[in-house]
């Protein structure tokens, strides 16, 4: 009878032993409460929320329309020629080019059009020697000067041969030519870059056409003040296309 009675109240125990275990792990810990107030509620940034725009830092891929060659003054007519090598007058003696054309990229084209309108407020200009160049010409100049700091390699061919370089001066509002270090294609020291001889306007006139392709994205050759290469030049294929067949608009 004994045996039974401590059977029964050892249940009797055990039950109570266990609710109270239970009931200690439904009720929050006071030190766990404490903490969380006074602990800062979390704000989501807006700039924290997955990213639903193309990283500002990705390049974006060149489309069919900024791709196609175009003539410049098809884009803006204020853009003066002197096609060197549509003419005699350039360091080879002859004429390379059928016609004086500037042909460029239109997404190149688009943007010295702007370099243009930008400086038509100090009633300057620009006044171009060089575009697209076809590869078969590029060859032509290799032979004659093969000198990567003047002339690209065919083998790996140029930015003109993709049309998406320019070489070009600065004119005033009576289309005269603003005095630069050197003359176009001098290839000497004097036309580099840095060349700090000469006289001071003629430093003041380079920097001002730097200035002005650097602000619409082109960036210039070292070796050459008058050539600027088109922003995202390298995305574009080399052409040997003739200009006869490339459509003036």
């Amino acid at each position: 009878m004994i045996n039974r009675w401590w059977k029964f109240l050892s249940l009797i125990i055990c039950i109570f032993f266990l609710a109270v275990a239970c009931n200690e792990t439904k009720l929050p810990n006071n030190n766990a409460i404490a903490n969380s107030q006074n602990q800062p509620k979390q704000i989501i940034s807006p700039s924290a929320s997955p990213n639903l725009e193309t990283d500002s830092n990705e390049q974006t891929a060149i489309t069919p329309a900024d791709a196609r060659l175009v003539d410049i003054q098809s884009i803006n007519k204020n853009v003066l020629l002197d096609i060197r090598y549509a003419t005699p007058n350039n360091f080879l003696k002859k004429k390379l080019y059928p016609e004086a054309r500037c042909v460029l990229r239109y997404g190149a084209a688009k943007q010295l059009s702007l370099v243009q309108q930008d400086l038509a407020k100090n009633k300057l200009s620009l006044k171009v020697y060089d575009c697209y160049r076809p590869l078969s010409v590029q060859k032509e100049m290799w032979k004659i000067l093969p000198d990567e700091r003047y002339v690209g390699n065919p083998a790996k061919g140029s930015r003109h041969n993709r049309g998406a370089a320019v070489d070009l001066t600065l004119i005033d509002s009576n289309g005269k030519e603003l005095e630069m270090p050197s003359a176009f294609d001098a290839f000497t020291q004097a036309s580099h870059r840095d060349y700090s001889g000469g006289s001071v306007q003629s430093r003041k006139n380079r920097q001002t056409l730097e200035d002005a392709m650097q602000k619409r994205g082109f960036t210039g050759l070292a070796t050459e003040w008058w050539h600027f290469d088109a922003p995202d030049w390298d995305k574009y294929a080399v052409m040997d296309a003739p200009f006869n067949k490339i459509p003036r608009k």
